[in-house]
């Protein structure tokens, strides 16, 4: 039997999808979890318009978001804004 891995690309489908993608993996997850998330999203919107809209290469943009890489934050905010959606902060509370 052939099982294909899962692709977490094909699933976000929608802006809505994106963001509560994002949303999770920013409150649950780390930092490389948060690089591997940005690269999905950027996959799911397509690495060609992404490279198009930061004026990087979709090489780079593939090294930069892969598991394990580590981009510039300059890189991370030129494809977030890409995205067309804004990171919100929000007041912390201690628990």
């Amino acid at each position: 039997m052939n099982i294909s891995p899962l692709n977490i690309s094909d699933y976000l489908d929608s802006e809505e999808m994106i963001a509560t993608y994002l949303n999770t993996v920013l409150a649950e997850g780390n930092e490389d979890e948060l690089v591997v998330a940005i690269g999905h999203v950027a996959r799911a919107i397509g690495m060609g318009k992404i490279a198009q809209q930061t004026g990087l290469s979709r090489t780079s943009l593939y090294k930069a978001f892969a598991e394990g890489a580590n981009p510039q934050f300059q890189t991370i905010i030129r494809v977030l804004k890409s995205f067309g959606n804004t990171l919100e902060v929000g007041v912390l509370t201690k628990s």
